[in-house]
This record gives C-alpha cells, structure tokens and sequence, in this order.
C-alpha cells in the first residue's frame, strides 16, 4: 500500500459501511496483488512463483477471513525448479567416475611420470595444474571409462620389479624383501613405486583354484605294448630317477582333477618311493640289482619281473666340493605363492644343507638376465639368504639368456674335481632369448660334455611346459623334479639333497634280453620317453641318464610265459624249427646287462645278471613287500593312463594291494599314495583347450 493511504487508515477510523468495506478489501487486496507479483512466496530454500499457482481462475474471495493466498493448491515443479538437484547428481557421477579412472589409471594416478621437460618459453604458456593450483583435467569421454571398465574386469598388472628381479616390498601374503641401498629415485620412479597394487593377485587367493584347462604342455608317447620275443627279444632304455610326474599328478588330484594322460609317467611314479634295495659293497661297483619274479594281479597267466637297482652312497666326509648356480625365473609367469615365494623357501632349505666349502651363485632372468650374487661360500648363508629373499617376479622370460650367463658364471668357477651344476627353477614359459629347444638343448649337451651338469627344479600350473624341462634335464644330465609344496621342496632338497647334487654315475642304461624259450611276450611299463635303439647300449656316444649318491631304480616288465595266454597270434608260416635251450638258459627268463660311466670318465663300464627261476615266487601275496607296492603304483599309473592292459582291475585293487604293502612308512609318503588313489576316483578330467 502507499504510505499516505496507511496513514489516512490510522487517522480516519470510522466504521465503514458493509458495501464500502467489502469494496475496500477488494481495492486492498489487489493493490497487494499488483505490488508483490514479483516477489516469491513461502520459504527462500523452496522458492514459488506467485504467477505459477496452479488454480488459472482465483478462488471466490467472499467469507475469506485471510489471505487467499495461503490455501491455495501447491505449485507444479517445472523442469527449472530440477535443474539443481540434475547438477548435483552429475557432480556426484563425474566425481565417482574420476576417482575410479584415478585408481585404474596410471596415466591419471602418476602426473609427475607425464610431466616432460619443457623450455621456459613453453612453460610460461603451459603452466602445470599442480603448480598454479588449477583443475586437474576433466574427466575422459563416456568411450574411455566404458574402455576401463572392461579393462577392470581382468587382472591388473604388477609393478615391475627394481634391476634383475629384485624388489624390497610387498603386500600382506607375498614374500617380502631385505630393502637395499640404492639411489635416490627420480620423479618418474618416485611416482611408480607408489602406484597402488591390486589384491586381486594376492598369490594365496589362487594356490588352490583348478586351471580352466588343461593348458599344461607334455609330450607323451603312446603306452607300450606287448613284444613277441621270438620277434624282437632285446629291449633297451636309459634309466629314470626323475619324479616330477608323481608331484604333478598329486598337485592335480589335490584339486580334484585328473591329470593328463601324458603328465603320467608310470616309471616316475613308481621311483618316486624307496623301496629299501640292499646297497652295493663298495664304490668300487656302485650298483647292485635285486631281481623279484611274481603272478600279475590284473591278468591271470600273465607274470611281473620287478627290476631294482640300488646306488652306491656317498659318505658325507666324502662329498665332494660343491659349485651350485641357482638360475632362477622372475618373469611375470612366476607370480603366485605356488610359484617365486615357494621356489624361494625350496632354495633356502637347500642352502642350508651345504657345506661352508660349498659356493652359491644367483642369476635371475625377466626380460633380460642378471647376476643377483656373485660366487658366495655357503659358511656366508645369510648373504645368500639375503639374496634370495630379494627375487620378485615381473617381465617377459628370457630363459635362454639366463642359460647363457648361468653357464657362464659356472665355468669361471669351475671346481675340477668337484660337482659343478646349474639348478634351473622355473615354470619352463621361456618365449625371450634362446626359444628354440633343439638350439637350448644342444648348448646344454656341449655344456655338459665341459662338465657342468643341469637339474631342473618345475613350479606352478596353467602354463607348465614340462615337455621343455624334461628335454633339459635329460640333457644336462641332471634330474627334473616337480615342486608344488613344501613337503616336496624338503623330500627332493634336504632329505635327498645328496642324490639331487651329487653323481656316482652318468649315463646309466639297461638292457634285457629274453629267453624265447620261456617267455612268448613281454613289455615294459612305462620308460616311453627314455626307450633307446637296440645299438645305442654299447654306443658311449648316446647320452643316457644319471643316478645320485644312494638312489634307485625300479623298472617293471609284464611277461607272457611260453604256453601262456599271447595276445599276439603265432604265424602260420612261422619257423616250425625251435633251438633247444641249454639247461642253464632253461631257468632263465631273460639275462640284464647294465652300463654305466663314472661322472669323470668317458668309456662305459657293464655289469650283468641273469633273471632266473631262483628269484620267482608262485603267488602274488607271497611277493617281497616292496614289490607289491610297486606294482601297486604301477597299477594306479597305468590306469591314469587309460588301463589298456589292466583288464578289469580298479582302484579299488590298488588300495588294497597298496594298504597291504604300505610297510615302514617313515615319512608318510605311502599313506599319501592311498590317500591320492581314492581322490583320483572322483576327480574330474579337464576340458581341452580349444
């Protein structure tokens, strides 16, 4: 209202007619009307416009006692009135979305890795955000952040590790390292080892999770089969002492998943065990066979031949001087507790093993090959320990530059009358370097003929190229073991560290010649991969294999006695001429001969022993124990393998002849082959890889 008309109010109060007083609240309310129709009514914090009252024809206003105003009906909120709450909501998106990008990001989470040098011209143009204390750089397009959510969906990747696969920290549940003394980073590297690490490959979450397929490489060949002696009476194989087939097939079973049929190799399975052989008198002769003739427990008519061979042991004074280099693989493969953390506690054990005399050397290879530890006595362990526990997995895997510097380091310290072997640790993935393997196995072999002897220690799953380490160890003379605990790690480096280490014999072959006059078929179970040519016995030039300070051999041969049930008809037009055997060759099955060549020498020397009658039994229960559960593993193997020759014996038949044999089990490790048969009767094979 207008100041005068108020006052005239206040001065003039006389009491208005009721036509007149109707007439003045109409003129009042108007003139309120036409004041206040740019002004907002009700709170500030939700604002309404008058103009916006949702009636488009004002109420009556007859016996109104207040404002109209104040009843009438609530505003419709118009897309304006939203416009608030839309960009608060964006914020909310926009924020979100760049502390994910910041996180996922090393682009965005590292800007000092992205600053580059510029001149001071450029600079007073291009001032940093940091610097001048602007905005960061607005967020990526919606493109990007689909990009990175994909991204997001498959493991990260690890930091690189500092020179040569040493790095100096870590999560909670990895290995953990000694810091060294380094120079100061730069801005770059600063930046990097600060960038945040998923634990989405904390290695402990994975240990025990099935591959999706059997992605593992193997070369097999197929089971043997049955020989007709008449045909073909010599059979020839280089000895196996090996286990990394056994360790495999547990690792497997243990995830409930039966192995492939090329990872069982039958032979390994079965010398993964001791069977208590009595040892030979002296290291003048360093082997002595025990021969065991018994009824086969899968075929009726059918007999076994059980062939043990025990090495000569090595006293611990007479050890001789030790020159190890630990060629171990710190390439990304490596990663997972199964793989660098248990390799690394595998070599600490056998570190402590060694004699002060002893020397270690380290070389690690990801990308490139590296020297971790010069030649360092053993009496120094913590200086080697120390070293170890630096390794850190990251990188491409050059194994065969690793060889390379390896073998060289070995050679500049070469014990000549000592034992002098590269320890390869690995999951075998080589794909940097030396990849072709006719290439590495031919540098090995000229390695080896120099003296310096290779053992291949296996670890890990998924891409586990045992067909590469095999055809190393084999040709580095050495043996190849499969580490998937540490039970394991202590049977084959603390509890067989002598017959890891040190050699009584090289290049170890055997050679069975059948009578065919008392067996009309025979074949070997298992030794696929080591068989030889009949005229590579008494060739020196033929690698073979080696045995260790008190191992064994075991080798099985199935017969088919004469008059027995062949599986192979005879000729219709065979030779009806047979040559009376002797009375000596009338109680003899076969005749086996054994070559082997002293770790210095280079001529063979032969030892032979006839398979006669005086060492059969007539029933299979009355069989020496350590036969038994022999053949016992030789069942299970061969039934992993498919049991083409087992007819319908089963698993269930391993256990019991297992459990009936299992004897002094001082370590438990007959127990645990009961344990693993039972679990291979409800695993599972994997999917093929397509």
């Amino acid at each position: 209202m207008a100041p005068e008309k108020d006052e005239d109010m206040i001065r003039f109060p006389e009491t208005p007619q009721p036509q007149r007083k109707a007439t003045a609240i109409e003129e009042a309310l108007k003139r309120f009307d036409e004041e206040n129709s740019d002004r907002v009514q009700g709170s500030d914090e939700a604002p309404r416009l008058k103009h916006r009252m949702a009636p488009t024809t004002p109420p009556s206003r007859k016996g109104l006692k207040m404002h109209s105003t104040t009843y009438s009906t609530p505003p419709k909120r118009s897309a304006l009135h939203r416009q608030p709450l839309i960009a608060a909501c964006a914020m909310l998106l926009v924020a979100g979305a760049g502390s994910w990008l910041y996180w996922h990001d090393p682009s965005l989470r590292d800007p000092l890795a992205q600053r580059e040098t510029v001149s001071p011209d450029e600079d007073a143009g291009t001032a940093k955000p940091e610097l001048e204390g602007k905005a960061p750089p607005a967020a990526p397009e919606p493109k990007a952040s689909a990009e990175t959510d994909l991204a997001a969906s498959e493991p990260q990747p690890t930091p690189p590790p500092i020179a040569n696969g040493v790095y100096d920290r870590g999560l909670p549940g990895e290995a953990r390292g000694f810091a060294v003394p380094q120079a100061a980073p730069s801005a770059e590297g600063y930046a990097q080892s600060y960038a945040p690490r998923t634990r989405a490959l904390l290695p402990d979450q994975i240990i025990n999770s099935a591959e999706p397929f059997g992605r593992d490489k193997f070369d097999g060949e197929p089971e043997s089969g049955f020989q007709i002696t008449a045909d073909d009476p010599v059979s020839t194989f280089s000895i196996d002492v090996d286990t990394a087939s056994y360790s495999f097939v547990r690792s497997s079973l243990d995830r409930n998943v039966l192995p492939q049929r090329d990872a069982v190799r039958t032979e390994e399975l079965i010398n993964y065990f001791d069977y208590g052989y009595a040892p030979p008198k002296s290291a003048e002769e360093p082997f002595a066979t025990d021969v065991a003739i018994f009824p086969s427990p899968w075929a009726e008519g059918r007999k076994l031949i059980r062939i043990g061979i025990q090495g000569y042991e090595i006293a611990g004074t007479a050890r001789p001087r030790a020159n190890l280099v630990f060629l171990v693989d710190t390439s990304g493969s490596m990663q997972g507790q199964d793989r660098l953390p248990l390799l690394k506690q595998s070599l600490s054990m056998l570190v402590d093993e060694l004699r002060p005399e002893d020397k270690v050397a380290i070389v690690t290879y990801a990308g490139s090959a590296g020297t971790v530890l010069e030649p360092t006595s053993a009496k120094d362990k913590s200086k080697i320990l120390a070293a170890l526990d630096q390794l850190a997995s990251g990188g491409a895997t050059a194994g065969g530059e690793g060889i390379r510097q390896a073998y060289s380091l070995a050679q500049r310290n070469f014990e000549k009358d000592g034992v002098n072997r590269v320890i390869l640790a690995t999951d075998g993935d080589f794909n940097v370097g030396i990849t072709n393997q006719d290439e590495l196995k031919g540098f090995i072999e000229r390695e080896r003929d120099k003296g310096i002897f290779l053992s291949v220690l296996g670890f890990g799953r998924g891409n586990y190229n045992d067909a590469l380490m095999q055809a190393l160890a084999q040709n580095g003379n050495g043996a190849a073991a499969y580490i998937d605990t540490m039970n394991e790690a202590r049977k084959v480096l603390v509890d067989e560290a002598s017959s890891t280490l040190f050699p009584i014999a090289k290049d170890v072959k055997i050679q069975v010649e059948f009578n065919p006059q008392t067996v009309a078929e025979y074949r070997l179970i298992g030794y696929e991969t080591r068989a030889l040519a009949r005229e590579d016995f008494n060739n020196d030039q033929v690698d073979a294999g080696e045995v260790g300070s008190g191992q064994a051999v075991t080798a099985l041969y199935e017969i088919v006695p004469a008059g027995g049930p062949r599986l192979n008809e005879p000729l219709r037009y065979g030779d009806a001429e047979s040559t009376k055997p002797t009375d000596d060759e009338a109680g003899e099955y076969g005749f086996l001969k054994l070559r082997y060549k002293r770790p210095d020498a280079d001529r063979s020397k032969l030892m032979e022993t006839p398979i006669d009658r005086g060492a059969e039994v007539e029933s299979f229960e009355a069989a020496p124990e350590s036969a038994r559960f022999a053949t016992a593993v030789a069942g299970f193997g061969q039934l992993l393998r498919g049991g083409k020759y087992t007819g319908t014996f089963g698993y269930d038949d391993v256990l019991k002849i297992a459990n009936g044999a299992k004897g002094r089990d001082e370590y438990g490790y007959r127990s645990e082959f009961t344990r693993l048969v039972r679990a291979a009767k409800t695993a599972k094979a994997l999917p093929e890889q397509r």
